[in-house]
Parts: structure tokens; C-alpha cells; sequence
């Protein structure tokens, strides 16, 4: 049979080729067809009309809304999360051919939303937050890594440095570390009008962006900063999805997107963001700046346990995605505290790959050859703080593997925590060195936890290995590693 599939993850980093390549081999291995279109940070070539007009049936591994979703109307669709692909791939390819021999039931061509009509109400909201967050990564990316940049070059006092467009010195470092500063600058003030543009374009399609632009754009004029965004952008695709719902004449309908939609829509969710929704939003964003910046003692150290249990819980998921957008969504306050938060989520997210690398270094042979080959890779991974790395080991054995890199996330975050390391950069693990504040402490936090987490696993595994070693030995059959 032949197949098409899109993989897609928040992040588009790592899930979404690893879940590619788990389908590419599995249909291989099962004599079938499948064309992949990776719908990731780097992007691919879409799939052609004719690959989608000859498949029996479409497969999408994916943890956000799915773009270009019209094209495979009237084909038989499996949805699944992106770690199914990469988990058990033949379990969707079984799926899909079950649902390639039942009669499709007609496309529904007024569905804009793009989550599955017959998805649950959570896992809507779910795919709608991860689409914000998704759109929202280069931006905190790259305005992230420029504001690092023009503190590491001039110091923290270059925040308070003149407008680059009224005085720029080429000639000197302080001049680029400025301009570095400020280009950073513009980018994060994108970062709520974007979060609230895109969850209100997952909700609704592109009538609602504008809306979702505006309501985010409030929610930073009025002081509501991360959490009035989310608002903002629940609001715009719920305003629009309501406003499609009314009848208009057919001479009307081709403006309706274009002008009537957003223009409606911007005005409704700029009052609630102005007159209702602002305020109270502004009190919630104050009052979460005022306590990360109070956090001390045990408090600051069971909030980085809690984060880094969550970042190693499903390596790179949506619990890890929650407790990452939660520590971006910080450095906009400029708390200090905030960016503790940042730097433990950081060291935290890096101990899984970096300890079962470790792991599967020092005791090979608790690994299969294809877990030694991973470990490899693993170690720039886990450097890179692309925490994915982790998952073909947790995959292999979920038991033994993800308690103990949990174990070892929940020691970094919290003595990352306890040590007071900061960082303004949102990503960039051990290549961010020289922009962590307490860069030594940070390191001492991650190769306790990474030391933990792989002593657990090796631990772990011991058991097994013996205990297989023993019933080897009763009925004199090789033990296989």
C-alpha cells in the first residue's frame, strides 16, 4: 500500500525527523510506500498533488495543528501524537490501512479549525497552545541569543545604551554589543503578539491572526505580558470561529475573511483586552514577577525539582514544552528569578541525553549496539540541549530509563536553583557558556545531575542484567545483552 504521512512537533527540531524516519523504515520493513513531508524548523519539500492522489490512506504524527490540512480531503486520515511514530510506528501503519478499507465519509468544506473536528476539548486547547508556542520558538530563539550576546560584549549596564539610530560606533565593541542588544530587543517584543496570533490561527485559520496580532499586541501595552497573550489568543479564535458561524449572503462571503473577519474580530478582542481582560491579567503577570523574584530556600528548590521532573518526564513533549514556555514566558519580566528559572529548565533539559551517553560509555555492555551508537550522538545532543536525544533509550526501556533521568533533571534543576546560575539566552545548552551567571555552579549542577541520572539507569539495568544472567544459567542459554 501507499502512504503520506506529515510529522510535526512543537519545536520542529528533533521529534518531527525522528518520527519521519521511524515511518520511512517501518514501511520499509513492511513492503509498503510512504512519502514523508516534515513540516520542522528546517522545512521540506511539500507533497506533491500526485503522491496525495495515489496514497491509500494519510498519517499525521503530529503535536500541533497541521498545515495545508484541505489538501488530503476525501483520504482516509489516522491521527496520532508524534512520539506514536516514533514509539510504534506499526501500530499506525495497522490503523492506516484499517482506515484505507473503510468508506471515507465527505470532507466537510466549512471546517477551517485546524484541530480535528472529533478531537476532545483538551486535546484542542492542547494542539491550539503548542501551535502559539511552535511559531513562537525562533523568535525567542533568536531575539533570545541577541540580547546574550550584547550583555556578554558589554555588560548588563548596555541595556541603558543610547538608540544605535541616533549614535552607532562601528569601531568599537560597545557599539556592536548595542546594536546586538537592540536588534534582540525587537525581536522579543514580538514574542506575545506572535504566541497570540498563531493560537488564534490554530483555532480559526488565517481570518483570526489579525485579531490574535492585536489582542497580543494589547496585552503588552496594557502590562499583561505572557499570560494576557494566551488570552488574547484564545480569544481571537474563539471571537472569529463565532463570527463564521453567522449566515451571510453569497455576494458577501468573499470579503468576509479578507476584511469583515479581522476587522470584527480585532475590534471585539480590543475592547475585552482594553476594558475587561487587561487589568486583571496585568495583576497576574505582577503578582508571578513579584514571586519569582521573592523565591529563596526551599521554595526556589523544590520549583526547580518540580521543572526539571517535567523536563525530563517526556523529553521534549508537552510537559517538557509546558515547564519550557513557562521559563521563556519569565525572561520577558526580567526578573531575576526568571532567569534562574531559565538556567535551571536549561541544565535540567540537557542531563537525559547527556546522562544515558554517559551510561552507555562506561557500561556497554547493559546497552545493545544500536544504544551504543545513539549514546555517541547523544553527547552533542545533550550539549546542544536538545533533551530528544534521550528518547530512542526511553523508548527501548521506559521503566528503568525515564525514572532515573527524572531522578537526575529534578537534582540539576534544583541545585541549579540553590546556586543562584541565571541565563538570558532561551537556548543554546553548553554554547551559551560565557552568558550564564555562575557559570562554574552551573556546571557543578549539571554533572551532578547527569552523574545521578546515569548511575541510576546503570543501576537499573544491573538488575535486569543479572537477574537475565541467572535464568541464562538455569537453562545454559548465552545471556544476550
Amino acid at each position: 500500500m501507499k502512504f503520506v504521512a506529515i510529522t510535526a512537533c512543537p519545536t520542529g527540531i528533533a521529534h518531527t525527523y525522528m518520527a519521519a524516519e521511524s515511518l520511512e523504515q517501518t514501511a520499509q520493513a513492511n513492503g509498503d510506500e510512504i512519502v514523508v513531508e516534515t513540516q520542522g524548523s528546517a522545512g521540506s519539500e511539500p507533497l506533491s498533488a500526485e503522491d496525495i492522489a495515489s496514497a491509500d490512506a494519510v498519517i499525521f504524527a503530529a503535536d500541533l495543528a497541521v498545515q495545508g490540512r484541505d489538501r488530503f480531503a476525501g483520504k482516509p486520515i489516522v491521527e496520532a501524537p508524534v512520539k506514536a511514530a516514533i514509539n510504534d510506528a506499526a501500530g499506525l501503519f495497522e490503523r492506516a490501512k484499517a482506515a484505507a478499507r473503510e468508506p471515507v465519509a465527505p470532507a466537510a468544506p466549512e471546517l477551517t479549525s485546524k484541530v480535528g473536528a472529533n478531537d476532545k476539548a483538551g486535546t484542542k486547547v492542547r494542539q491550539w497552545l503548542m501551535t502559539g508556542v511552535s511559531y513562537l520558538i525562533p523568535f525567542v530563539a533568536a531575539g533570545g541569543l541577541l540580547i546574550a550576546l550584547g550583555f556578554a560584549l558589554g555588560g548588563y549596564e548596555i541595556s541603558d545604551a543610547p538608540a544605535v539610530t541616533e549614535h552607532f560606533d562601528a569601531g568599537s565593541v560597545a557599539g556592536w554589543a548595542a546594536l546586538m542588544f537592540q536588534i534582540g530587543s525587537a525581536a522579543f517584543k514580538f514574542l506575545v503578539p506572535v504566541l497570540a496570533g498563531f493560537i488564534a490561527f490554530a483555532m480559526a485559520d488565517r481570518p483570526a491572526i489579525a485579531p490574535g496580532f492585536v489582542g497580543g499586541a494589547i496585552a503588552v501595552t496594557v502590562g499583561a505580558g505572557f499570560l494576557g497573550g494566551l488570552v488574547a489568543g484564545l480569544l481571537a479564535g474563539g471571537v472569529v470561529l463565532w463570527l463564521k458561524k453567522i449566515r451571510v449572503p453569497k455576494a458577501m462571503r468573499g470579503i468576509m475573511p479578507v476584511v469583515v473577519y479581522p476587522l470584527l474580530g480585532s475590534i471585539v478582542v480590543g475592547v475585552l483586552m482594553y476594558v475587561v481582560v487587561g487589568k486583571p491579567m496585568a495583576a497576574a503577570t505582577s503578582g508571578l514577577t513579584n514571586w519569582l523574584n521573592s523565591l529563596s530556600g526551599a521554595s526556589a528548590l523544590l520549583l526547580g525539582a518540580l521543572l526539571g521532573l517535567m523536563m525530563a518526564f517526556d523529553m521534549g513533549g508537552p510537559v517538557n514544552k509546558a515547564a519550557y514556555t513557562f521559563a521563556v514566558g519569565g525572561l520577558t519580566t526580567g526578573a531575576t528569578g526568571s532567569l534562574q528559572i531559565m538556567a535551571a529548565v536549561m541544565a535540567a533539559g540537557m542531563v537525559p541525553p547527556l546522562a544515558l551517553a554517559l551510561a552507555s560509555t562506561v557500561r556497554k555492555k547493559l546497552f545493545t549496539e544500536a544504544e551504543r551508537e545513539n549514546g555517541r550522538a547523544a553527547w552533542l545532543l545533550g550539549a546542544s540541549f536538545i533533551t530528544e536525544g534521550a528518547i530512542p533509550f526511553a523508548a527501548a526501556d521506559p521503566f528503568r530509563v525515564i525514572p532515573s533521568i527524572m531522578l537526575g533533571s529534578a537534582v540539576t534543576g534544583s541545585l541549579s536553583m540553590a546556586f543562584g546560575a541565571t541565563l538570558r539566552a532561551p537556548h543554546g545548552g553548553i554554547f551559551v557558556l560565557p552568558l550564564i551567571g555562575s557559570p562554574l555552579l552551573f556546571l557543578v549542577a549539571l554533572i551532578a545531575g547527569t552523574a545521578v541520572a546515569a548511575g541510576s539507569v546503570i543501576a537499573l539495568k544491573q538488575v535486569r542484567f543479572r537477574s537475565a544472567e541467572r535464568s541464562a544459567a538455569v537453562s545454559g542459554q548465552p545471556v544476550n545483552a
